[in-house]
């Protein structure tokens, strides 16, 4: 991709890749090891955590389609090699702790399954961040935001369990939880199951416990404020570049 056209956003919102496709086949050596690439890469470049865990769905047989998708997120890359994370000073010990979690519902056309997106923040630092597919068929909204965070509670309860060890007293402090469903929060704080929840399996009700423990603490966050949404979907140009600066990402000018 060397003296390549960049772009701005690493995939395109309006794109709907299917194993399904038309298109030609592609090689699927050359197509793996660039995925492999890529996924080496999100370690550091939360900003195209959604777009590579999407074209790495179709590695068993990709085609041009897909082929296309991996080269805008090139070409998006070319454009942006410099970005990164950027770390401050930050503030308090274990009460900085903050995380988002958020989930769009169905978005998989192949399986109808949801992506959960996750990120943490220490001192107002990002620290840790995922795009994963969820493993099971959400039947509404709600359900899909609270597997997506009871993901983040299991996150929260590691990290501020680590955090706990590194200040060397053990205590693991209570952590913030932001969600964009008023719903999944309703569930969450409700022992009750109502019948509308049944179906939802048990493992995932671990966020209830954790509130009810006092080990997480889960609040509202408007969908402008919800900064998760970079890793559910891919967005238009205006809205992806908010998020990657709110992220605390920014270009290296040296």
């Amino acid at each position: 991709m060397t003296g390549c056209n960049s772009c701005i956003i690493p995939m395109d919102p309006r794109l709907q890749l299917t194993k399904e496709t038309a298109g030609a086949p592609v090689d699927p050596t050359r197509y793996r090891s660039i995925i492999g690439s890529l996924r080496y890469l999100v370690n550091t470049r939360p900003d195209i955590a959604f777009a590579v865990g999407m074209v790495s769905r179709f590695m068993e047989a990709p085609r041009e389609e897909h082929w296309q998708a991996v080269k805008q997120i090139l070409r998006y890359l070319a454009g942006t090699v410099g970005y990164g994370c950027v770390y401050g000073a930050g503030t308090g010990r274990l009460q900085s702790l903050v995380g988002f979690t958020d989930s769009d519902h169905a978005g998989d056309k192949n399986d109808r399954k949801s992506t959960t997106g996750t990120v943490f923040f220490l001192g107002g630092n990002l620290i840790t961040w995922a795009s994963q597919k969820q493993r099971v068929v959400a039947l509404s909204s709600c359900e899909a935001e609270y597997i997506a965070a009871a993901a983040g509670a299991c996150q929260g309860v590691w990290l501020s369990r680590l955090l706990a060890e590194l200040v060397g007293d053990g205590t693991a402090e209570k952590f913030k939880l932001f969600v964009d469903n008023q719903s999944a929060i309703e569930l969450s704080k409700n022992p009750v199951h109502h019948d509308r929840s049944k179906h939802i399996d048990t493992r995932f009700h671990y966020v209830r416990e954790c509130i009810e423990e006092d080990r997480m603490e889960i609040e509202h966050v408007g969908t402008k404020g919800q900064l998760a949404d970079i890793l559910t979907k891919a967005l238009c140009k205006v809205k992806f570049i908010e998020l990657r600066q709110r992220l605390g990402m920014a270009q290296n000018e040296s």
